[in-house]
C-alpha cells in the first residue's frame, strides 16, 4: 500500500510503497478515506514532541475516517463496510493514518456520523477527544455555567465552544480580531485577547464573579490568565497544554481546581481506550443531532502533497483543519 514514511526526524515525509497491515484479535483493517493533520503530527516530524514517543521509521497521522476491509479474531462491533473514524495511531509504535490502510484497535472506533462527509469526520478525532476529556470528563460542564474557552478559533477550541452550547453553558471565546467571526459563526461571544485585559473581560462578562470553566487550548501564558479568571470557590480550570512552570496561587486564593489533560494516554499504554470509542460516539450523536460541524480548510491535500499540508498548518495559513484526501 502507499503510505507517507518519516525515516528520520527534521527531514521531508516521503511517499513509499510498504507492507499493508493485517486486523489482528481485536483489531479492524480500515481503508483510510481521509486523515486530519493536527499542530502535533508537524511537531512529531520536527523531532519536537517527545511525548508523543514516536519511533522511526514512523507513519505519521492521528486521526482518519474510512471504511471498514476486515474484522480481527473477536471483534463484534464493526463489520466490513462499516465507515467508521476515529484517533487511532500516529504516536508510540501505532502506525498513522497517512496510508492506504490501517489495522486498527477497535474499541478507538465509532461509526461515521451520517450527517458528516468522510473529510469533516476525520477533522474531529483529536481535538474532540481533547475538548470531551477537559470540558465534559474533568470540569463536568453543565447548563446554566458561564465557559470561557482561550483559542476559541482553534481546532481544539471550536469543538470545545460547540460542546459547552450542546450541555447548555454560556460561552465566551478569545481569539484574535481575524478569527472574531470564527468564534461567533460557532455561536460563542468573541473577547479580543490583544486588546482586552483578563480583569476587563471578568469584569464585563461575570461581573467581577469569574467563569464558572476555564479551558486553556493554549498554554503558557494563557493558563496563568485561565488562573486569574476562574470563579472563586467552585471555578475549574482545565488545560490541554498545562506543561510549563506556574504559579498556583492566583488558583489557590481563588479556593478554584485544576485539570490537566493528556489526550494521548490511551495510544500510548493501551489503557483507556474504550472511553475514546466513547467520546467519538459522542460526537457522531452530536454531529448527527446539528450540534457539532467542524470548520474545514478549503484546500484539498493527497498523500503526494502531505509535506505543503503540514506547512500549511505550521504557518498558521489554514482557515479550518486540514484534512489529507487518501482515497
Amino acid at each position: 500500500m502507499r503510505a507517507v514514511v518519516l525515516r528520520e526526524f527534521d527531514t521531508p515525509l516521503v511517499l513509499s510503497e510498504i507492507d499493508k497491515p493485517v486486523a489482528g484479535p481485536g483489531q479492524v483493517l480500515v481503508r483510510i478515506e481521509a486523515s486530519g493533520v493536527n499542530p502535533l503530527d508537524t511537531k512529531i516530524r520536527a523531532g519536537k514532541a517527545a511525548h508523543a514517543r514516536r519511533t522511526l521509521p514512523a507513519v505519521l497521522g492521528l486521526d482518519l475516517a474510512g471504511v471498514v476491509e476486515e474484522t480481527g479474531p473477536g471483534v463484534t462491533a464493526f463489520a466490513p463496510g462499516d465507515e467508521v473514524f476515529g484517533m487511532t495511531g500516529g504516536v508510540g509504535d501505532v502506525q498513522g493514518t497517512l496510508a492506504e490502510y490501517a489495522a486498527v484497535d477497535a474499541r478507538l472506533l465509532a461509526r461515521k456520523p451520517a450527517a458528516l462527509s468522510m473529510r469533516e469526520a476525520a477533522a474531529l478525532p483529536l481535538v474532540f477527544i481533547t475538548a470531551w476529556e477537559g470540558l465534559v470528563d474533568r470540569a463536568r460542564v453543565h447548563a446554566g455555567q458561564k465557559v470561557l474557552v482561550h483559542g476559541g478559533a482553534g481546532g481544539i477550541g471550536q469543538a470545545a465552544v460547540q460542546i459547552a452550547r450542546a450541555r447548555g453553558a454560556e460561552v465566551f471565546a478569545t481569539a484574535s480580531p481575524a478569527r472574531r467571526e470564527v468564534v461567533q459563526r460557532l455561536g460563542a461571544t468573541p473577547i479580543d485577547y490583544t486588546t482586552t485585559a483578563v480583569q476587563e473581560y471578568v469584569a464585563e462578562h461575570t461581573g467581577g464573579d469569574g467563569f464558572d470553566v476555564v479551558f486553556d487550548t493554549v498554554g503558557g501564558s494563557v493558563l496563568d490568565d485561565s488562573f486569574a479568571a476562574v470563579r472563586t470557590y467552585t471555578g475549574h480550570v482545565v488545560s490541554a497544554l498545562g506543561w510549563g512552570s506556574h504559579s498556583l496561587a492566583p488558583l489557590s486564593f481563588r479556593g478554584a481546581t485544576y485539570s490537566g489533560v493528556f489526550t494521548l494516554l490511551p495510544l500510548l499504554t493501551g489503557r483507556g481506550r474504550e472511553h475514546h470509542g466513547e467520546i467519538m460516539r459522542e460526537a457522531a450523536t452530536l454531529a448527527d443531532a446539528g450540534a457539532l460541524k467542524p470548520l474545514l480548510d478549503p484546500r484539498h491535500f493527497t498523500l503526494a502533497d502531505v509535506t505543503d499540508a503540514h506547512a500549511a498548518v505550521e504557518s498558521g495559513t489554514a482557515r479550518g483543519k486540514v484534512v489529507i484526501d487518501v482515497s
